[in-house]
């Protein structure tokens, strides 16, 4: 018995010498072979000087991204959102208590830091009461009233995905603010839902265009034919890439988005950089006329500002024509906003931020008369309260945020929209890591985030005295200036006329 027990050991010993010897054989061939391709390539110079070790260069500078965001970056230090701003999303969504202790860490000495001005007798809750209701397009044949201040942006079915899209329309429903389609046209997923949705219009016409690429009358009947669609906007340009359409690769498109988009299946879905039947102002009011004629819904734009004479051309040519022909809103977009692909040279350079071009559009509104009758919506890194808050006292009317119900379903940041690999089955159609994202659950963070903005814009506005979020004027909050003190917005930004929905 005990010489039968010494072989088996003897045995498993050798095997396990053999194996080792294997392996290290193994790993030296695949070195020599790495050397010998390293040496001979003339591509990349670190690696031909430094045959083998180079390789390491590239996998630390991959990962150095992820070892930045979890290890070495501060609280309010990381780029788009930093952790303080994840974590406030995240909180929300999962219904936790976002209250802090000690003090506050964020630096308030800053150039451009936004302060609210509390008031020495707050709203008593018993005052408070709800956003209150506001019509978008009197003039059409069915307008779309709501009191949602805040809303789910423009993102695509393709873009993101199934799963995706179906909590985002499901969290909406429940949470009783809109979403917005993106310019990849309407799906299933967001009927499914339940949620009122505004359909976008790209450069492309995805999913209203004829054989021929063009507007096509017939399909928008078709799609406003769906009783959730509640309005129809125009995009003429997007925050992370002004005079840029947008850009789906084509392993992303599906069979399925493809026949939604009305394109070839597996090939790059590429949107010409701007309308073609658009080339000036009043163009831009025959389409709104067009459109709201065809369809009976509420109609206006979305643009990026950056030069802005043109809004004077088109809010003139308004009054020429008559108020009935202005568009029924118009989203503002910013030059920080976000996407799923971009060139670098128009995601960090091109538009103006909206602490710029939203004052200028609503005082432009003011200035000609036409502050009542377009509604203001605004967009571009809204994720907090505080963005929000500010956004409403320059005189927007709604905010709408994408990257913030994207925190909402679990994006971590991992900056991989483009490349269909995203770990949290967001922006991929991988099935496997699609898996991972469960509708039903992310359907209720997004309420949650969503009630909870709501609710926290809400403390600001009572802190402030006022007993609704609509009320808060520019006098409600102040920027730093480069002198380190601050000023209010109001003589920053002077040009604003008393607001309709604001009065007392």
């Amino acid at each position: 018995m005990t010489h039968t027990i010494n072989d088996f050991a003897a045995a498993i010993i050798t095997y396990g010498a053999a194996a080792i010897i294997f392996f290290v054989a193994l790993v030296l061939i695949i070195i020599a072979v790495l050397y010998i391709v390293d040496i001979s390539q003339t591509t990349h110079a670190i690696r031909r000087n430094y045959p083998v070790i180079g390789r390491l260069r590239y996998f630390f500078e991959h990962m150095g991204g992820f070892f930045r965001q979890y290890f070495f970056a501060m609280d309010r230090e990381e780029m788009p959102f930093n952790r303080e701003q994840r974590s406030w999303a995240y909180r929300a969504a999962k219904g936790l208590d976002n209250t802090v202790a000690f003090g506050s860490t964020r630096d308030l000495k800053p150039r451009g830091t936004v302060l609210f001005v509390n008031c020495p007798f707050p709203t008593l809750e018993d005052d408070a009461v709800p956003p209150r209701p506001i019509t978008i397009g009197p003039n059409a044949e069915q307008p779309f009233t709501t009191s949602s201040i805040f809303n789910v942006s423009g993102m695509s079915y393709g873009a993101i995905s199934k799963p995706a899209v179906l909590a985002l329309s499901n969290g909406a429903r429940m949470a009783g603010c809109w979403m917005n389609t993106g310019e990849g046209g309407l799906s299933p997923y967001h009927l499914e839902g339940g949620a009122d949705i505004v359909f976008q219009i790209g450069t492309a016409k995805y999913g209203v265009r004829d054989e021929n690429g063009k507007l096509s009358d017939i399909k928008l009947r078709e799609v406003a034919a769906h009783e959730q669609v509640r309005m129809f906007e125009i995009k003429l340009s997007q925050g992370a890439k002004p005079g840029k359409g947008g850009i789906l690769p084509g392993g992303k498109v599906t069979t399925e988005i493809a026949a939604i988009r009305g394109i070839p299946e597996g090939e790059d879905s590429i949107s010409p950089n701007r309308h073609p039947d658009i080339n000036s102002a009043g163009h831009i009011l025959d389409m709104v006329a067009r459109i709201r004629r065809v369809t009976g819904k509420p109609v206006g734009f979305k643009a990026v500002i950056g030069a802005y004479g043109w809004l004077d051309s088109l809010f003139k040519e308004i009054n020429e024509r008559g108020p009935e022909s202005a568009p029924d809103f118009i989203t503002v977009d910013s030059a920080d906003g976000g996407t799923g692909a971009a060139p670098m040279s128009l995601i960090d350079y091109m538009g103006l931020p909206i602490a710029e071009s939203l004052p200028m559009v609503v005082d432009k509104l003011c200035a000609h008369g036409l502050r009542e009758r377009v509604k203001v919506i605004v967009s571009g890194k809204m994720i907090t309260p505080s963005d929000v808050a500010w956004a409403l006292c320059c005189g927007a009317d709604f905010t709408v945020s994408a990257r913030g119900f994207m925190f909402a379903l679990g994006c971590i940041q991992a900056l991989q929209c483009n490349k269909n690999t995203c770990p949290t089955g967001i922006t991929t159609h991988n099935p496997r890591l699609q898996h991972g994202l469960d509708p039903t659950d992310k359907a209720e963070r997004v309420k949650n985030y969503a009630l909870n903005m709501e609710h926290e814009v809400g403390v600001i506005a009572h802190s402030c005295g006022v007993p609704e979020p609509r009320r808060l004027k520019r006098f409600h909050a102040r920027v730093v200036t480069d002198k380190g003190g601050s000023i209010p917005l109001n003589e920053l930004y002077p040009g604003e006329a008393p607001h309709p929905q604001a009065a007392e």
